[in-house]
């Protein structure tokens, strides 16, 4: 298990398959900046809320220079009826083996409902365009995450 990502750190290389079958791999967003969310589950209340809010901020992001881009370990066709549901834009990745979510910190034990278990780590990586993480968000809030990113990335 790997941990948590720090600003200056090299982004771990991945090659997921996306809702709409095709591939994306770290290579893919070489030039362009990238925000990375990792959460647990498509169509979940919370995961439904986090989308949405990068939806509505997907327009702004763009013009600031990042690509948004989701992974979770649900299967491309789930992620494609979450994408289709929600109207998201941005693509979302399958990463079933959880091996891409351990390599970026987002995969580990968490507190749930004030027990230990095991699973994903509500995080956010904000990468430069050459790769380089610039942020490392973990044990984020779904509600409200993005106006804070927004903040944070000097956008609002």
């Amino acid at each position: 298990m790997s941990g948590e990502l720090s600003p200056g750190d090299r982004a771990p290389d991945f090659d997921l398959t996306a809702a709409d079958g095709s591939q994306l791999s770290l290579g893919d967003l070489e030039g362009t900046k990238a925000i990375l969310y990792f959460y647990p589950e498509a169509m979940t209340p919370g995961c439904r809320t986090q989308a949405i809010d990068f939806q509505t901020a997907d327009d702004d992001l763009r013009t600031a220079g990042y690509a948004v881009v989701g992974v979770s370990p649900d299967k491309p066709e789930s992620l494609a009826r979450f994408a289709d549901q929600e109207g998201l834009s941005f693509p979302l990745l399958s990463d079933p083996d959880r091996s891409t979510l351990r390599a970026y910190g987002a995969y580990g034990e968490k507190q749930n409902y004030g027990k230990t278990i095991t699973g994903v780590i509500r995080s956010t990586v904000v990468l430069d365009a050459d790769g380089t993480v610039e942020h490392a968000f973990y044990n984020v809030k779904a509600t409200g995450h993005v106006a804070k990113l927004r903040r944070d990335l000097g956008l609002d």
